[in-house]
């Protein structure tokens, strides 16, 4: 039977990093439960969910900071 390698990694030329509350309250020198509020407010983008745990794609985030961190809740009445 012939073996099929599989890849250990996603051939793309910029990897997708995913970092906790805690490096992106770092990113934006606020505390993390600055970043819950910003998060649940709408604020910033979205994070994913890993069974209990939210994780944000880093280049997501630099993306918005570099953009001047604008609203992320498109349409909503706030």
């Amino acid at each position: 039977m012939k073996r099929i390698k599989i890849p250990t990694t996603v051939p793309t030329t910029e990897q997708a990093q995913l970092v906790n509350v805690t490096a992106v309250a770092g990113m934006l020198d606020v505390s993390t439960r600055h970043v819950y509020r910003l998060k649940d407010a709408g604020l910033m983008p979205k994070p994913l969910k890993l069974g209990g745990s939210n994780r944000w794609d880093r280049n997501a985030i630099l993306q918005w900071i570099a953009a001047g961190c604008p609203r992320c809740d498109r349409g909503a009445n706030r």
